[in-house]
């Protein structure tokens, strides 16, 4: 029997997050995910009298590639995926995941590789700038499991998150872009935290499900020197299918001088990938009403009513601070108050306190305006 649900999700996609036009080409890219959803969204696409393209991928080949080839391979396929990319005018990224640890293993000279030549070419310089693009998580046992939730729960839980009224968000989201706008100096203080940055001049870009499903959140970035302080990150934080607990970094004039984790090894491999990984690209407040705890799913985890994230690397071209890097790694602060609590402060005034926004004009984006 078909999942009404997928068609609904499906028409949040095509009419709300790509906005589709008769005429356009549209690349639906589907990694383990079931065919039912597939042709839901080609259907969706259909009505909109758009033309579909679909891609389907599967992890595990893609980790056996991504393991086996030479560099110039990696050019080959960048190439190839580039020349599909640039006919698109939007793309619908819908990625299941069976086992969050399926690149654990590869090499990091060979996921530098896919980086390099694959990602970046493909996605950071052709689809993020010139398509309307979406991604999403499909539910799977594997993302129930590191919820902490049955199957059947967690799926009511992700078409509930998935298919929210966005449009709610869209006036209340403007007043904090406003804000974020006009301010110079945020200070961010919890347990085991204390930052201060600038963000004078950088846009801040509100986010309501144009480009990601779940979505809740504006962000903006850094200015790249001004971060300094120290900030303890209290929720699980998984990069490349390694998870890291209990991160910790300080800063110095921007770049994070001491990183510490229950993996700290491997927490500095990464933040030398290149002299961007150790500055910050991004920093976000996430105020999604359905999502109150960690799922160890960063789509999920980054928009947490209550959270914000810090992000080591590149940053986004729409909130640009000039730092480039092939990392881009959202590490997430929840500071309600069961997580510790802790308060932001934009040019002195007291912005959010223990999760919930403080000024009579943010109220609309604390939850029960939301849901």
């Amino acid at each position: 029997m078909k999942d009404p649900r997928h068609r609904q999700l499906a028409e949040v996609l095509v009419t709300h997050s790509t906005r589709l036009q008769p005429g356009e080409r549209v690349l639906i890219e589907a990694f383990d995910i079931p065919h039912d959803f597939v042709v839901e969204l080609v259907r969706a696409a259909k009505r909109q009298q758009a033309i579909p393209f679909v891609q389907i991928r599967q992890n595990e080949v893609t980790r056996a590639l991504v393991a086996s080839l030479p560099e110039d391979g990696f050019r080959q396929w960048g190439r190839m995926d580039a020349f599909i990319m640039e006919q698109m005018q939007a793309y619908i990224g819908v990625r299941g995941s069976h086992n969050i640890a399926e690149f654990s293993d590869v090499p990091a000279e060979q996921m530098g590789y896919y980086k390099t030549h694959v990602m970046k070419p493909v996605h950071f310089d052709i689809r993020v700038p010139r398509t309307k693009w979406v991604v999403l998580r499909y539910p799977t046992h594997s993302m129930a499991q590191q919820a902490g939730m049955s199957s059947e729960s967690f799926e009511d839980f992700y078409f509930k998150v998935c298919t929210l009224d966005y449009s709610k968000m869209t006036r209340p989201m403007q007043v904090l872009k406003e804000y974020m706008e006009a301010t110079d100096r945020v200070l961010i203080v919890g347990p085991n935290t204390e930052l201060e940055f600038s963000i004078k001049g950088i846009p801040a870009i509100p986010c309501g499900g144009e480009h990601n499903i779940p979505d809740g959140e504006c962000f903006t970035a850094p200015v790249r020197d001004s971060v300094n302080g120290h900030i303890q990150f209290n929720t699980p934080t998984v990069y490349e299918g390694t998870m890291f607990n209990n991160v910790r970094l300080e800063f110095q004039d921007g770049r994070i001088v001491n990183a510490t984790a229950d993996k700290t090894d491997r927490l500095n491999q990464i933040l030398n990938t290149d002299e961007g990984a150790r500055y910050i690209g991004e920093f976000a407040i996430g105020f999604n009403p359905h999502i109150t705890r960690p799922m160890m799913d960063i789509l999920f985890d980054e928009k947490m009513a209550g959270s914000f994230h810090f992000t080591p690397g590149q940053a986004y071209e729409e909130a640009d601070n000039g730092n480039r890097s092939k990392v881009h790694w959202d590490m997430v602060m929840l500071q309600t108050p069961e997580y510790g609590g802790g308060e932001i402060y934009f040019d002195g005034k007291l912005i959010r306190k223990d999760g919930r926004f403080v000024p009579d004009d943010l109220q609309a984006l604390n939850p029960e305006h939301l849901l």
